[in-house]
């Protein structure tokens, strides 16, 4: 395991080692050492986790808290990884995807509702209700995450976003292994961000939507994709950077581009051509390098006008205040 040769949590390598040997012991076959995460993200790059667990239903949620709680060791919850960069020296703790998690869809027609696992995929779930005429959730279908993944970002694009459909989760509180109904009111969603953290797992999600015609539907989740086509590259990354300084008014992609950094580039990481608020990683690349040119990007922004952007992807096991990670 990488964190062998580091100090541990507590300043000692055999207290993390110990650490980390009962927590595999504990988890069972659900349980991973040293996993690879950049396979597991949109980026493709980064380092391992000393553990990656992958639970399948909200009982094992709570054993992966009870072993938390008991090794002190820090907890991350990892959906789908579209909105992720994971440093080079990967994450000293225990990883929890939610992969394995439940991706039912169920569809209560009469009270125009839908509760969908936490594993569901956005774009799953959007075309799946253009089909059967509730409408609301369209915007979804070019957006590469999951529900659970939706909620803890307020995920969103094209003039909409979870905030505008959700009525409630269930989330599991991997501190404690409590497991609760939360309502949308009380999830702090906020412009790509709520009062969720690293240790809540959103296990389901309800939504609530509006009758509408199949037909026009699917063509606005049409237009959508070739939009998104048209206008956003592919390849390795996390799709926006940087979240816009004044929503509607002031564009991170205008202020970027605006100062030439299109191509601007630091090893294996370039600031996009086709779209400026991307920046990609190139196979094989460095996550050490996308967070490198984030820094350099947003400084350079930062002194050409005067605005300081902040970071739409969470940013896990950097040696500094922003990496996302928690210390018991």
């Amino acid at each position: 395991m990488p964190a062998a040769a580091d100090p541990g949590l507590d300043g000692d390598v055999s207290v993390e080692s110990d650490a980390v040997a009962h927590a595999l012991g504990e988890l069972g076959d659900v349980a991973l050492a040293g996993a690879p995460l950049g396979a597991l993200t949109t980026y493709r790059v980064g380092g391992v986790a000393e553990v990656l667990v992958r639970p399948r239903d909200a009982d094992e949620l709570a054993r992966v808290a009870a072993v938390a709680s008991a090794t002190r060791l820090p907890v991350l919850v990892l959906g789908r990884g579209s909105n992720l960069l994971v440093a080079d020296a990967g994450y000293r703790g225990i990883v929890v995807s939610l992969s394995e998690m439940s991706a039912g869809i169920d569809v209560d027609r009469g009270e125009r509702t839908v509760r969908a696992g936490g594993a569901v995929l956005l774009p799953v779930l959007a075309r799946r209700l253009a089909a059967i005429g509730l409408v609301g959730f369209e915007w979804a279908v070019g957006v590469p995450g999951s529900i659970g993944g939706a909620v803890r970002m307020n995920a969103g694009g094209h003039g909409s976003d979870m905030a505008a459909s959700l009525v409630d989760a269930t989330v599991c509180d991997l501190d404690t292994g409590a497991v609760a109904s939360v309502p949308a009111a009380d999830l702090g969603l906020r412009f790509r961000a709520s009062a969720l953290g690293d240790s809540s797992a959103v296990v389901d999600a309800r939504l609530q939507l509006t009758p509408g015609d199949p037909v026009r539907a699917k063509a606005e989740l049409s237009e959508i994709v070739a939009w998104r086509r048209a206008n956003q590259p592919g390849g390795q990354n996390a799709g926006s950077v940087f979240v816009n300084p004044v929503p509607g008014e002031v564009s991170a992609g205008a202020l970027v581009d605006g100062l030439g950094l299109r191509g601007l580039r630091i090893g294996s990481a370039s600031v996009s051509e086709k779209h400026a608020n991307f920046i990609q990683a190139d196979e094989g690349g460095s996550a050490d390098d996308v967070r490198a040119l984030m820094d350099e990007v947003r400084d350079r922004v930062e002194r050409g006008t005067g605005y300081a952007l902040r970071s739409e992807i969470r940013l896990v096991g950097f040696d500094d205040d922003h990496d996302g990670a928690r210390r018991r």
